[in-house]
């Protein structure tokens, strides 16, 4: 391209010589080095007055060796009187930071784009950013490029059957970017879900709550020691027995008392406890009583079922063997000369019913250190809590659990909680030196807004949490793909993907996602998965070629074609709408 300069960082230089090619040129030479105590060197070896200047700097295992390299290059062009300068960033470095994870956390995101911006940048090339919303964070142009063009036109000529196939999401917050490939693709998606559970821990509110809670219910055990002292075992006896209410008419409730002047109060009956099919229907006169009746409705149909009884306090009906399709009917109001047998008081007809087929398809399962396990598997949680959280008369104070401190007249509402409380956290503080410091919560201090992927990697390693998993959408003998936009570590992708297979009984799983990171062994460790087929991503992100010849399951694709169209239609002025339609 005539005017315009190339230059590749040292973060992903294979990808640069990729996009070069494609252009039909080569790379701007530059010598990029680092100083004895490792300061970043950059210097420009070729003239580019009054050129497009275009750096390719994606990110990399050295995150900010590369970012500091980037801001150097910037600085070195615009003094170099470049004509443009802008930055190429396939994986945008910081992106998961992109809003606030805690109260006193940063927006590390944003305060890239201003060095980019102070540094001279005047338009930015990207891929897939981790939210959308980043592009705000500029005040110059970004070309948020998409690889799922690419990836669509990869299934469908790579996956066989892949007409039957569903699109898979791990969690709630990527179901936007499966849902799009979904619609390219014409397929079913699903949803795969975790709920995040903390640890069981034995913090200052937990202590409020518990003795709370002990106070209460000592309370009224006392409370009810004094009351019944003034009645006789009889009464006592009678008023306790579970038949009593039900056996005594209106007439034999005892009455309040009254002096002689003023009448007995009326006392109103209570509403019946029968049927409604034996009420007459010239007992009701609300205007909507005869249109908007209901039935009770099969709850064995689905497990999705909306209606309104005509008795509310009447017991339910026994499930039906029988299934019904989604149907709505509707009752008209009866004629005047319908007969009592027609009438729908007499024999109600639901106005609405709602059953949903679909709702079968919701499954859940139990996910412990990261793996489905049983149903009858023990549970963890449960000798965590019966461990850390139980509370003895000696730790709280003897008088917390003396019956006799209760037979006076105390206020069980108003007693002092919050003082017990804060000698209970004194207290440990002066008995354990070294125990940890107590959770800070939402509105005190630095309690965790929104957890993070890396605190869900942490909860699920962890031996003594445990976490539900739940699949929405039915996937039983189908291809999966499971898509996000990156894989940094491996636990929640193998826990979607045993949970498709081992509860939702899928036939082959891929693991689709624009930047392959693998931190920590990730790729190691989806490689031993028995449940993940095939892994998917691009070479937005370096991998080095090692790991890449070892691994039996990985695909990288090659987006140096979507870049050099970018740079090649940005320098001529050209429109880059294609870029982002399915071929």
């Amino acid at each position: 391209m005539r005017g315009a300069k190339i230059f590749s960082g040292s973060s992903h230089p294979s990808l640069t010589d990729a996009i070069c090619e494609r252009l039909g040129t080569t790379a701007a030479q530059c010598d990029l080095g680092k100083f004895s105590n490792g300061e970043t060197s950059v210097s420009i070896n070729t003239s580019i007055r009054n050129q497009d200047v275009f750096i390719v700097q994606s990110g990399s295992p050295r995150m900010n060796d590369s970012i500091m390299e980037l801001l150097i290059m910037i600085s070195s062009c615009k003094g170099a009187s470049a004509k443009s300068i802008t930055a190429v960033i396939p994986y945008f470095p910081y992106s998961r930071q992109s809003k606030k994870k805690s109260h006193r956390g940063a927006i590390t995101a944003r305060m890239l784009a201003n060095l980019l911006s102070v540094a001279g940048v005047e338009h930015v090339i990207t891929m897939d950013l981790h939210a959308a919303p980043m592009q705000g964070f500029f005040g110059k142009p970004v070309d948020n490029l998409h690889a799922e063009p690419m990836i669509a036109k990869w299934i469908r000529t790579n996956v066989p059957e892949w007409q039957e196939a569903v699109v898979v999401s791990k969690n709630a917050g990527g179901t936007k970017r499966v849902t799009s490939l979904a619609d390219a693709l014409k397929l079913n998606f699903a949803m795969v879900t975790t709920d995040r559970r903390r640890e069981p821990n034995l913090d200052s509110h937990s202590l409020e709550a518990s003795m709370l809670f002990a106070t209460l219910t000592n309370g009224n055990q006392g409370y009810e020691s004094r009351r019944g002292r003034g009645r006789t075992t009889t009464e006592s006896s009678v008023n306790s027995h579970p038949q009593y209410h039900q056996s005594r008419s209106p007439t034999q409730r005892p009455r309040s008392p009254h002096n002689g002047n003023s009448p007995p109060r009326r006392e109103r009956s209570p509403p019946s406890r029968q049927s409604n099919s034996n009420i007459p229907a010239t007992t009701n006169s609300h205007p909507r009583s005869q249109t908007h009746r209901r039935s009770p409705t099969p709850t064995g149909s689905s497990p999705l079922v909306r209606s309104q009884n005509v008795d509310s306090i009447s017991p339910p009906l026994a499930p039906s063997p029988r299934r019904h399709p989604l149907l709505r009917r509707a009752t008209a109001p009866p004629s005047p000369s319908a007969s009592p047998a027609q009438d729908p008081v007499a024999s109600p007809e639901p106005v609405e019913e709602y059953t949903d087929e679909r709702a079968r398809d919701v499954i859940t399962g139990r996910l412990i250190q990261g793996h489905i396990v049983d149903d009858d598997f023990p549970s963890p949680i449960l000798s965590t809590i019966s461990s850390s959280t139980h509370i003895t008369a000696e730790f709280i104070g003897p008088s917390h659990f003396d019956s006799e401190h209760y037979r006076g007249n105390v206020d069980f509402m108003t007693s002092s909680i919050i003082s017990n409380a804060s000698s209970l956290q004194l207290h440990k503080v002066n008995t354990s030196a070294s125990a940890p410091a107590m959770d800070n919560h939402a509105l005190g201090g630095s309690y965790d807004a929104g957890a993070s992927s890396d605190e869900e990697e942490a909860a699920m390693r962890d031996p003594e949490v445990e976490q539900t998993i739940t699949l929405v959408g039915n996937v039983r003998g189908r291809t999966v793909f499971i898509i996000d936009d990156m894989i940094d570590r491996s636990g929640s992708w193998i826990a979607a993907a045993e949970t498709v297979v081992k509860r939702g009984g899928a036939e082959k799983v891929y693991l689709v996602a624009t930047h392959g990171l693998f931190g920590d062994g990730a790729l190691e460790e989806l490689e031993e998965c028995d449940c993940v087929d095939w892994i998917v991503v691009t070479n937005t992100f370096p991998i080095p070629e090692e790991r890449v010849r070892r691994s039996r399951k990985l695909v990288v694709l090659d987006c140096s074609m979507v870049l050099a169209e970018a740079i090649r239609r940005n320098h001529y002025g050209e429109s880059i709408s294609v870029l982002y339609q399915h071929v």
